[in-house]
């Protein structure tokens, strides 16, 4: 039987002649070009690279060695020293960027630490510019959840609500002092409305015209943070969902990516991601700039549980995963397996 679609001339349509405008069984014959892995590979449509990926990383204050994270197997809070030995590592690697997340020792209302030049993420962006210098793209990311005693993304106002444009005064602060600290790249990850633009003005007035922005545009309020929040110890009592995006909208996110890019946005992102691949594949047909696409905690969790349990095989999942987002059309993929999956690709394994 021929595995031709109805229609009229579209994509697999019938012919005149009843076949499909590809040819039809038993001359056609798909299986040709699966035959062997060296023919695999050479037809491959889509393939990632160690230059897509962007390591996540997260930096503690006041540890002596670093700190496993329980949830996330093989993800540890590093110290300043275990973060430059594994800067490192992703140079070596071919990764292409390292994403870096603070976690201080004390947290306020306003997360002061975020914006002290000689907090912690600051110090660690000095670290790791100085360790590896433009070998890496250095990103940070640019929130104040790390930071404040109630968890959110921003400061509250009388109410306890997020006040929004009050967090846009912090971002701008929080701007200058990564960009004086070395970041290349700012992940503004709050969604805050505006503040694509007002980070952008702030960058550009302290002289930082060269330091791009790497704009999570949809950021959806998603159940698989929770392994994330026992990373960067979190103090949220509540949820986020009057400034992340509901789960149920598509179209809005579209809206979303069109502010962000009206402000400056350099790039753009989805997150998470296996739960948004529509999201992520609506954005790469819309624009021109790089879509990354964030792989986060949950997404890594439930692999690592189930391949720990031996239902899946680690490494085929992970690289089938990563495959994905490319197919979508992502250019840039934040995974906490980037260093390990280069390795991987590097050695033909991909």
């Amino acid at each position: 039987m021929s595995r031709t679609h109805g229609g009229d001339g579209g994509l697999g349509g019938a012919d005149a002649g009843g076949g499909s405008r590809y040819g039809a069984f038993p001359a056609a014959r798909p299986r040709r070009l699966r035959t062997t892995p060296a023919m695999r590979r050479m037809v491959a449509e889509h393939r990632p690279h160690p230059a897509d990926l962007i390591l996540p990383a997260f930096v503690r204050e006041g540890i002596g060695e670093p700190v496993p994270v329980s949830s996330m197997p093989g993800v540890v809070q590093h110290t300043r020293d275990t973060l430059r030995k594994a800067a490192v590592e992703a140079v070596e690697a071919g990764v292409g960027g390292l994403m870096l997340f603070g976690v201080p020792e004390h947290k306020d209302a306003v997360g002061s630490q975020g914006t002290d030049p000689d907090g912690i993420l600051q110090v660690a962006l000095r670290d790791v510019r100085g360790e590896v210098g433009d070998d890496l793209v250095l990103m940070s990311d640019l929130c104040l959840d790390e930071y404040t005693d109630h968890g959110h993304c921003g400061v509250l106002d009388a109410a306890g609500r997020v006040d929004n444009d009050a967090t846009l005064e912090r971002y701008a602060e929080m701007a200058r002092v990564q960009a004086d600290a070395g970041a290349h790249v700012l992940g503004p990850s709050g969604m805050m409305d505006g503040q694509i633009g007002h980070v952008r003005q702030a960058l550009d007035a302290a002289g930082h015209t060269d330091v791009a922005m790497f704009a999570y545009t949809a950021k959806y309020a998603s159940a698989f943070y929770g392994p994330f929040r026992e990373a960067v110890g979190s103090s949220l009592k509540g949820d986020r969902k009057t400034y992340q995006q509901d789960p149920a909208n598509g179209r809005e996110a579209m809206r979303e990516l069109a502010l962000d890019l009206a402000e400056g946005a350099d790039m753009v992102m989805v997150k998470p991601g296996l739960p948004y691949l529509d999201v992520l594949r609506d954005f790469t047909r819309e624009v021109d700039v790089p879509v990354g696409v964030y792989q986060i905690s949950g997404e890594y969790a439930m692999v690592e549980a189930a391949a720990a349990k031996g239902w899946i095989e680690r490494e085929r999942a992970i690289l089938e995963t990563l495959t994905s987002f490319r197919r979508a059309g992502a250019s840039l993929v934040l995974t906490y397996w980037a260093t390990e999956a280069a390795r991987w690709l590097a050695a033909g394994r991909g």
